[in-house]
């Protein structure tokens, strides 16, 4: 069948964490909508929560401040506002998804969060490297990125060229652990990551859930929801997760 934007019905019990600042924004009401789209319910985890990962079956690390660069080993070279309280719960959040085994989707910061929980860096300011790309705020689609055919991200888009948004001043610079360069843009600046091993975890560099008008950006989260649903079930023989749950899931569906 082909790709449609209508929603399918929420599949019972398959929740997806988001990952945000304290407030929330039209980018996280969008994630919001791609994911229920798909079925997914959604919950808003805003920094210093203390929500069980383990009732959450796929964690998503939405965009928003640039991550503290002692995070990674350097000192402010940019003037960004920070948020080390949000740093540190994407902190454990990643810990306790890699630890269940859940599907992680970084988008932006959170693909450069991904990349620095796994012992990798940032180039703080890539606007001074450009030098086949002009370095402006891009919503639409208008930045090549060439993508690995042999990926996850590759199966998802279908075709080695597409097209996408640019907001970001940062990128990665050195690779984290056990991860891989899946798609790079015409200054060959990262823009997707993909996990070597373990769990199913993608980190994209630009802003799909503004592209959701887009096939191809749209089964982002498709993809996503659909692994997510997989290692549900397989949760579901496994032995019950005794951690105590410091904190209920209140009010599904994006609150």
């Amino acid at each position: 069948m082909p790709d449609t934007v209508q929603e399918k019905p929420e599949h019972p019990g398959l929740t997806i964490g988001i990952s945000g600042p304290a407030r929330r924004s039209l980018a996280h009401r969008l994630i919001s909508f791609a994911l229920r789209m798909h079925g997914a319910r959604t919950h808003f985890i805003r920094p210093g929560s203390k929500v069980d990962v383990s009732l959450l079956d796929g964690l998503v690390l939405s965009g928003g401040t640039h991550v503290h660069p002692s995070r990674y080993g350097q000192t402010p070279q940019v003037t960004a506002n920070y948020d080390p309280r949000r740093d540190e719960t994407d902190v454990r959040l990643l810990s306790r998804a890699e630890e269940l085994n859940i599907p992680v989707l970084g988008i932006c910061r959170g693909a450069q969060f991904i990349n620095i929980f796994r012992g990798g860096s940032l180039c703080q300011n890539v606007t001074p490297l450009r030098i086949n790309t002009r370095h402006r705020p891009l919503l639409l689609p208008m930045q090549t990125v060439r993508v690995v055919s042999d990926s996850r991200l590759g199966e998802v888009m279908r075709q080695p060229v597409i097209g996408a948004n640019r907001i970001h001043s940062q990128t990665i610079k050195r690779l984290g652990h056990h991860l891989r360069v899946v798609a790079l843009d015409n200054d060959h600046f990262v823009q997707a990551i993909e996990n070597t091993r373990g769990q199913w975890l993608m980190g994209i560099q630009w802003h799909p859930e503004y592209l959701l008008y887009h096939g191809g950006h749209r089964r982002i989260f498709k993809h996503f929801v659909d692994a997510a649903e997989e290692r549900k079930l397989i949760r579901l023989d496994e032995p019950t997760d005794t951690d105590d749950a410091s904190d209920d899931l209140p009010g599904q569906s994006g609150r």
